[in-house]
């Protein structure tokens, strides 16, 4: 099967497979075309989804044949039967694996988050492991010294501020610097790829954390990012996308009954993964995020707040497809050392669809806890302007503006983005 060019309005080119992109295109239509779409999360919403690794070795092995292969991944890059990526491509016959580039959390996905990643080698295979995450966030030259081609593998969130589509983009740079093609073996993205929402990031604003103009919750799997990253944002590499065969945008991770790995210690599962792009904005203030519970990500507390009082005022606002429910848990061990062992009260986000808007809803949640809060209140005022994309949102909270004021201009930028996006999807 012969890969086709796609090329985007920029005139760069990128490519996906074509047969199998024709494919999924007739699989969808026979499964209904405009009709209404499953009931969320039941059986009958669920798809034989294939992840890019084994339509690479069932259908485009071409693309590998006969190279030196690197391979940038973690623990979620992954076969259906959880079989590792690694393991699948150092026992191919028709290629030489010959190293591996491990992102944020490790090529096994157990290092907390911001720990430095120290070059190893893996056990198994014997293979060098460089790291991506550490004294340089990109592979060096002589890291990709005798690579004939790269490949990238691992399960993103879908949200602008996990590292892992940052280790992306910076390994496209370093593939283009030293004329190594680029392949992304393509995952889907968990929450969904028809919802976008959230601030756009301010260029200003731009670091590892979040690198370029895309909002808290960009709908888009990593193939399709990439050919973004190619097509607006000036990444210049001879790039393949190899798709995900019989993922559809309205898809969650439930839907696709391919095996749940948590992609960082502190993702535990979809629900967490849904209202991330709204409560890791959390990060930046005083209160637990659920670090060091089984909820993390889904809930917010400190042992100074009422979470009865602010339960009844959050789901006062009747933000549309969230409830808010009063919550104490006791974080053990936490990661970012918030209350360890203390018990805390606060909040826990139920979402009653799988398309709440956990962004808006963080910033409620922002100007809300903050009233409660008091002179227990303070910001990392560094690392908030980072998540948010810039100081906007805030300076705003801080001069006393209600969510309405604080999110204007979301709806526009959200749609500004939809039409930036469309040229690079592969999915429908």
């Amino acid at each position: 099967m012969l890969p086709v060019a796609a090329a985007g309005p920029s005139g760069r080119t990128t490519r996906v497979t074509a047969g199998l992109f024709a494919l999924v295109l007739a699989f969808l239509a026979a499964c209904g075309g405009e009709d209404a779409p499953p009931a969320e999360g039941s059986a009958a919403a669920a798809r034989d989804v294939r992840p890019g690794i084994e339509v690479l070795l069932t259908d485009s092995l071409h693309l590998v044949a006969g190279r030196r292969v690197g391979l940038v991944t973690n623990h979620t890059g992954v076969d259906r039967q959880r079989r590792s990526d690694i393991d699948l491509l150092a026992d191919h016959p028709a290629l030489d694996l010959v190293a591996l580039y491990a992102p944020e959390h490790g090529i096994r996905g157990d290092a907390a988050e911001g720990a430095t990643i120290e070059a190893d080698v893996d056990t198994r295979t014997g293979l060098p492991i460089h790291s991506l995450y550490g004294a340089t966030l990109a592979p060096t030259p002589e890291m990709l010294e005798g690579i004939d081609v790269l490949l990238f593998d691992m399960q993103d969130i879908g949200s602008r501020y996990y590292t892992y589509v940052s280790t992306l983009a910076y390994s496209m740079r370093a593939a283009s610097e030293n004329g190594i093609p680029f392949i992304v073996l393509d995952r889907p993205n968990p929450i969904r790829g028809d919802v976008v929402q959230g601030n756009v990031l301010d260029p200003e604003f731009a670091t590892f954390v979040g690198m370029f103009p895309v909002p808290m919750r960009h709908g888009m799997t990593p193939g399709e990012l990439a050919r973004l990253y190619v097509g607006e944002f000036g990444i210049e590499v001879d790039l393949v996308v190899v798709p995900v065969d019989g993922w559809s945008r309205s898809d969650t991770f439930a839907d696709t009954e391919l095996p749940w790995i948590a992609p960082s210690p502190n993702m535990p599962s979809l629900e967490s993964a849904l209202a991330y792009p709204g409560t890791c904005l959390f990060e930046a203030t005083p209160l637990s995020v659920g670090r060091g519970t089984d909820r993390a990500f889904q809930q917010v507390g400190a042992p100074w707040l009422d979470g009865e009082a602010l339960a009844a005022t959050l789901n006062g606002y009747g933000i549309a497809g969230v409830r808010f429910e009063a919550v104490t848990f006791t974080p053990v061990r936490p990661t970012d050392g918030k209350f360890d062992g203390v018990e805390v009260h606060g909040v826990r986000l139920v979402g009653t669809t799988t398309t709440y808007d956990a962004p808006r809803a963080a910033v409620v949640m922002l100007v809300e806890a903050r009233r409660a809060s008091g002179q227990n209140w303070t910001w990392n005022v560094a690392h908030i302007n980072r998540l948010a994309g810039t100081d906007a949102l805030r300076l705003g909270i801080e001069a006393g503006l209600d969510a309405a004021a604080l999110t204007a201009g979301w709806d526009e930028a959200e749609r500004a983005f939809e039409r930036l996006r469309e040229p690079y999807l592969i999915y429908r």
